[in-house]
């Protein structure tokens, strides 16, 4: 988690005019204009609507405590979305409807250079690198964009993001070397063509704000080349000149808590959440520092898109600063301290609506009661151990009415018609009391049969236990108002059914389903587009003058409840499950013929340069074997090395660098040498860069056979085309984040025994993939010759029937690569969404890897040998066929030929449905020809 702040003289230099009160963008002029219109403080109202490309120019300023978008007071929300985790657009829609539905009301972009661009001068925005297609859904969702192409992003990704063919350049990142500006100017220039034409300030778009990495003395030239490119919102290096947060690694609801209550009680209005979806790190995308497929176990909502039990508190938390006012200029109010003094107490006030906030934090392993003096009364709370709360008084719950206190935190204040609805939630199991002050005794009415109210000296006081996933609702009517307040008090469950909704006639508010993607109002209709799991009835707020419902385009029977509330007759259905098939019908092929001495590698890349623009250096007396400096930047590598002079050759000792999970294997002559990887501990670390010497016993037979070779050093000399080959498979060349530069591959070679001369030659990737991308493949013979795509003929592999339900044999014991490959076919409904995994398992104590490809797209690797729990890769509907056809599913496996070759378990698995979901195109997924 990060908090940071820009000294007001640093951001001035930097944006070109004054921070505080002055606008960054956005007018015609282009000048700086009063952030308010007006002179003095811009008060706590509420904030702007949201946000869409609706083709009016908009002002975005900011003060000491937030930003201002046209005029008024905006906290930022955001949720970090990294759109190259997730290779399906048609998904982008699906993930950014369900922030904007968990209350984020904006998304931060990162943009990775290398997903765009496999050579200098070479970009791609098409297809899953659609970024003009990201930032129109985003609009259409109404979600604000903090976009951030870098140039290096972090995130682990392999180097960052930065490009592979950057490494060879010699171009010293995030400097000033006029090398890699010159690049880096390059990339900004084909991404700002398109942001400009999505920019919030011109009324085009939603982007907000754009973020640019430089090292400071490089900051303000590639700030003006920004502003040269037409980007006119404000431009941001890693601070800002307000607060900002974010957080992430959250493990649990209590901890989302914590984190976020102690950012607004810090008076952050500029949040973010990294990541509110993690997505899967596919092909060759992950750093060493992630190396798994699945890049965020902790982001709210999962790599399957489905919430977690960390959402709840960012659920409330966004609805509570969209929806309730007096949370966006909070300052320090006087000191109040718990009786009990594990309970931290943050007391904050808003001067403009008299909102006071108590942020109380127990950080103790036990739960603590305590009393807060809150209103002027001495209030009796429970904060549970490693827990966060926030209660509020003074809050404004519509016409006439105050809150006195709360021991629950509000979610929700909303005008609906002539009806006041105020949300307030806590966790089950807890008394929720609450305090309206009343100056004339109130008619309240109890909707459920949970609650109790007293009134007394001029305060009602309202007691509700909070079930689990249950809604009480509590009637307020008084003499002095035609305004009813209604109150709702819900646990975490309950308060993930509760979706708040902003129509332009008006806000609405929904109960029910498990997802609410879209409303619009239609004469007396009100059109509700969302999702469901079980069975679950339905119940909506909406404007006067709406008599009729309708669910996913289906009209449902509704009625005025007492709730003056639409209560479906029925309850919307859930979703009935799609069955799976079994993996059957698979195919068997060997290959790594690049470890047989007589194989043709006259087309291979001769690895014979002395010099390399790596930070890592050559090996004395012996040729460059970094991979990079030849142009294999992702996957596998093979070298074939001819020895000249060889007899009596008795060991190999093979240096060679990789990150995590990397891997070597090496052959003479044919003859396996053996295997060599990180040991578990390197793994389990993501070491960004990590070196080993992988020594090697020459069999005795085959020491014999070299020493009775004539060309091995005798009398007479043959062709090199007839010398012993040394053949080495290398994985993985991914780049560290940071130590980008930092070799790859095989280092150097020594040997015992002899000394032999060794002309090197070496093969990687064939070429990045046109529709894929330069990340999707590597250098293994499969690869190049297209077994992982659709429409290969295999009809001559070997057969291979399954040991059981979904096992492989396990006769096969060899060193080297084997592929498997399957089609199968699914028939998921078209109203239902349906997330799938592929499951792999096997013994922990086989150390092998297994590279998946789904219609021809590299979903990233499973690694045995380690904890023996099986690894899911997340398959996105577009790559992934649901509706009746076909998909092809290869494997390849590295296997080290101590245990054998087979993948083990390999099954499908639902991870999750809903009816509902969004349509999906598939994705371009190429097949051989």
């Amino acid at each position: 988690m990060e908090l940071s702040r820009l000294s007001r003289r640093a951001f001035s230099a930097l944006a070109g005019t004054t921070v505080l009160g002055l606008a960054l963008g956005g007018s015609a002029s282009g000048g700086a204009l009063p952030a308010s219109g007006a002179p003095g403080p811009v008060p706590t109202g509420p904030p702007p609507g949201p946000p869409g490309a609706d083709g009016v120019r908009h002002r975005v300023a900011l003060d000491r405590h937030s930003l201002l978008v046209d005029g008024r007071r905006l906290t930022l929300w955001s949720g970090e979305l990294h759109p190259f985790r997730l290779p399906s657009p048609s998904l982008w829609r699906d993930v950014l409807q369900k922030m904007r539905a968990y209350g984020f009301n904006a998304v931060c972009v990162r943009l990775a250079w290398a997903h765009h661009s496999p050579a200098p001068g070479r970009y791609d925005f098409t297809g899953v690198r659609d970024l003009d297609l990201f930032l129109r859904t985003a609009a259409e969702t109404g979600l604000y964009v903090v976009l951030h192409p870098g140039p290096y992003i972090g995130a682990d990704v392999d180097a960052g993001g930065l490009p592979g063919w950057l490494t060879a350049t010699g171009a010293r990142a995030r400097t000033t070397d006029p090398a890699y500006l010159r690049h880096a100017e390059e990339w900004l220039t084909r991404v700002n063509a398109i942001a400009a034409r999505h920019q919030f300030t011109r009324g085009t778009g939603t982007v907000l704000l754009y973020r640019v990495d430089a090292p400071p003395r490089a900051l303000t030239h590639l700030h003006e080349k920004v502003r040269a490119d037409g980007i006119d919102v404000p431009v941001l290096p890693d601070d800002l000149p307000l607060a900002r947060a974010e957080a992430a690694g959250i493990r649990d609801a209590a901890e989302a808590r914590r984190v976020h209550l102690a950012h607004l009680a810090q008076g952050v209005t500029l949040h973010n959440v990294r990541t509110a979806f993690g997505g899967t790190s596919w092909g060759w995308l992950p750093a060493p520092s992630a190396p798994t497929p699945t890049y965020d176990p902790t982001a709210p909502i999962d790599e399957a898109r489905r919430p977690t039990d960390r959402l709840a508190p960012l659920h409330q938390l966004g609805h509570l600063l969209r929806h309730v006012p007096g949370f966006t200029r909070l300052e320090e109010a006087p000191e109040v301290r718990a009786s009990d003094a594990r309970i931290q107490v943050r007391h904050l006030t808003d001067p403009d609506t008299g909102t006071h906030a108590y942020v109380l934090r127990n950080d103790s392993a036990t739960d603590v009661t305590s009393t807060l003096p809150m209103g002027g009364t001495d209030v009796r709370v429970t904060v549970p151990a490693r827990d966060a709360k926030l209660f509020a008084t003074g809050l404004h719950l519509g016409a006439g009415r105050k809150l006195a206190y709360a021991t629950v935190q509000p979610m929700v204040s909303l005008s609906v018609g002539r009806l006041d609805i105020a949300a307030f939630v806590g966790r089950a199991g807890e008394m929720a009391h609450l305090v309206l002050d009343c100056p004339e005794e109130p008619w309240p009415t109890r909707l459920d049969e949970a609650a109790a109210w007293a009134y007394d000296q001029g305060r009602l006081h309202v007691t509700v236990p909070l079930g689990e996933d249950r809604l009480t609702r509590v009637r307020v009517r008084s003499a002095g108002s035609d305004r009813t307040l209604l109150l709702l008090f819900a646990d975490d469950a309950a308060s993930l059914r509760l979706w708040p909704y902003e129509t332009p006639s008006g806000r609405v508010l929904v109960r029910g389903p498990a997802l609410l993607r879209d409303v619009t109002l239609d004469g007396a209709t009100i059109r509700l587009t969302g999702d469901t799991v079980d069975e679950h009835e339905l119940e909506v707020w909406a404007p006067r003058g709406i008599t009729h419902v309708t669910w996913n385009g289906e009209a449902v029977q509704a009625s005025v409840g007492r709730g003056l509330s639409l209560m479906t007759v029925w309850p919307l259905p859930g979703v009935t499950e799609p069955a799976l098939p079994a993996l059957d019908g698979w195919r068997r092929r060997t290959e790594n013929p690049e470890s047989r001495p007589g194989y043709d590698d006259s087309g291979w890349t001769v690895a014979d340069r002395r010099t390399s623009n790596s930070t890592t250096p050559v090996p004395a007396g012996q040729p460059v074997l970094f991979a990079d400096d030849y142009g294999f930047h992702y996957g596998d590598v093979w070298y074939r090395g001819r020895l000249t002079g060889a007899s009596g050759l008795e060991s190999v000792s093979l240096t060679y660098r990789t990150g995590a999970r990397g891997l070597l294997m090496a052959w003479l002559d044919g003859e396996p040498l053996g295997t060599h990887r990180p040991g578990r501990e390197a793994d389990a670390k993501g070491t960004g860069t990590w070196t080993a010497t992988a020594g090697f016993r020459v069999p005795q037979e085959l020491r014999e056979a070299l020493r009775e070779r004539p060309d091995a050093g005798g009398s007479r000399v043959r062709s090199p085309a007839h010398s012993p080959v040394l053949s080495v498979l290398v994985r993985r060349t991914q780049h560290d984040q940071d130590a980008y530069r930092a070799a790859r591959g095989l280092a150097s070679v020594a040997f015992e025994g002899a000394s032999p001369r060794v002309h090197w030659r070496i093969r990687g990737v064939a070429a990045p993939d046109p529709v894929r991308g330069p990340l999707n493949n590597g250098g293994l013979y499969g690869e190049r010759h297209g077994w992982h795509l659709p429409g290969y003929d295999d009809g001559g592999w070997e057969p291979v029937s399954l040991a059981s339900s979904a096992s492989f044999p396990r006769q096969d014991r060899r060193q080297g690569v084997t592929w498997y490959r399957t089609t199968f076919r699914l028939d998921v409904p078209p109203d239902v969404d349906a997330s799938i995994g592929l499951v792999l398992d096997d013994d922990p104590a086989r150390d092998h890897r297994v590279q998946v490809f789904l219609n021809g797209w590299n979903m990233g690797e499973y690694a045995g040998g380690g904890t023996g729990a099986p690894q899911t890769f997340v398959l996105p509907n577009g790559i992934l066929r649901t509706r009746a056809a076909a998909n092809t599913l290869a494997l390849a496996v590295l296997a080290d030929g101590r245990s054998a070759s087979g993948p083990g378990t390999v099954r499908l698995k639902l991870l999750g449905s809903a009816a509902g979901g969004v349509p999906v195109t598939p994705v371009a997924s190429p097949g051989r020809r």
